[in-house]
């Protein structure tokens, strides 16, 4: 064990071991992850990421790097809202970087048969190191990966190292509920529907059930933001959607 440690969920773990167990719960959801989203939210993700495009707005020359994107859901909705020639790679660029191979295969796959490998570069990398040179692209996309890296505040370094000047970094992730009753539904949804889930179609409980404990460990709201500002974005805001099940933040590289 080293002095430093991270939250795996609810448990404490090696900050060194972090990375490692969180590739270990992606690898083995990879093949049905898609599909469990779409189970898990009722398909009310794809509206979320569908606000992460427009508060993107995509424009032709674009170079977007998504971080924790394996299965390409942001990298296609913005090759999409550029319109056919830019999905053939003429305009508009897409770095998708993972840290689990299994996604980014499937992520490749889908690719493939959507016929749009031309314009996304695939790369394993991790959050925290990213292989992408300073300053080199305009926006920078996190869905529902912040919250599994070890050192969030050092992701969000490195978010703002790889944005050129006045670049957007924009985060989706699950966060506070801020509607009364609301909460209490989706704790009980939350740690007894999708693990039951995740058991069922994914055959791997386990893994849903630290979904779960990652969203109740993830900073809220405001408290994100104030950690944005810290490692130097300016313009920082967030808005909820569905009553603050998740929330977008962004920012900009000043």
């Amino acid at each position: 064990m080293t002095d430093k440690t991270a939250d795996f969920g609810y448990r404490t773990v090696d900050a060194a071991e972090k990375a490692g167990l969180v590739r270990g719960v992606f690898t083995s959801v990879a093949a049905r992850y898609d599909l469990m989203n779409d189970l898990m939210s009722g398909g009310v993700h794809r509206l979320w990421k569908a606000s992460l495009i427009d508060e993107l707005r995509p424009r032709a020359g674009q170079h977007l790097l998504d971080v924790a994107g394996g299965t390409g859901d942001i990298a296609f909705r913005f090759l999409d809202a550029l319109g056919d020639g830019e999905r053939r790679g003429e305009s508009g660029r897409v770095t998708v970087c993972d840290l689990t191979e299994g996604m980014v295969a499937v992520g490749r796959d889908r690719a493939i048969d959507r016929g749009c490998l031309a314009g996304i570069d695939w790369t394993v990398g991790d959050a925290q190191a990213l292989p992408v040179a300073d300053a080199s692209v305009d926006a920078y996309t996190i869905a529902f990966g912040l919250r599994n890296v070890t050192d969030i505040d050092a992701a969000l370094a490195e978010a703002r190292r790889v944005l050129k000047p006045g670049g957007l970094f924009l985060c989706l992730e699950f966060s506070r509920v801020v509607l009364p009753l609301l909460d209490r539904l989706y704790d009980r949804y939350s740690f007894q529907v999708l693990p039951a889930l995740g058991r069922w179609v994914a055959k791997d409980e386990e893994s849903y059930v630290y979904l779960a404990e990652s969203i109740r460990r993830f900073p809220d709201q405001r408290t994100l933001e104030a950690r944005m500002k810290a490692v130097g974005f300016g313009r920082v805001g967030h808005r909820n959607l569905s009553g603050g099940i998740a929330a977008i933040h962004r920012g900009r590289r000043i």
